[in-house]
């Protein structure tokens, strides 16, 4: 019987959650770039204190998912040939996409190009070939790989 009670309080006792939720909006504002608070955190979101208390393994994954979901859709937008590629060479394109944005991407040309005429032995070799290569080292040689295993 005792549980029974202890749930009834619970029940009693339970916050209006929607309505707190529209108050914490209201105080903190919503936020989707990160900002400094008045105390110097860096903050997002809802007053999310990403110095103090980060992220947690689940809302990096979700946020990872719909980094990857918006970097597979510019890539489907900006190249007729993505979507008739191989998982291989789709999924390394996106790596690089996610890595280093479209825009910068779109100037790897040769690289690009040689993708768009199946010469993917020669896209990793220009990708080798680059600053990028120089700047994130085993990624690049596994990207390389990956298309040159299309």
């Amino acid at each position: 019987m005792a549980s029974v009670v202890s749930i009834l309080v619970r029940v009693i006792k339970k916050m209006n959650e929607e309505r707190l939720l529209e108050q914490l909006v209201i105080h903190e504002g919503l936020k989707l770039q990160p900002y400094r608070c008045t105390s110097d955190k860096l903050t997002i979101g809802v007053g999310r204190n990403l110095d103090d208390v980060g992220i947690s393994t689940e809302e990096a994954e979700y946020l990872l998912k719909n980094d990857v979901k918006r970097c597979v859709d510019q890539c489907e937008r900006t190249f007729d040939w993505f979507e008739d590629e191989s998982d291989n060479v789709r999924e390394a394109v996106v790596n690089l996409v996610f890595n280093m944005g479209m825009t910068r991407f779109l100037q790897f040309k040769k690289t690009i190009a040689h993708i768009e005429n199946g010469d993917y032995e020669l896209a990793g070799m220009e990708l080798l070939d680059s600053r990028y290569a120089e700047q994130v080292g085993q990624r690049a040689i596994d990207v390389a790989n990956q298309l040159s295993n299309k």
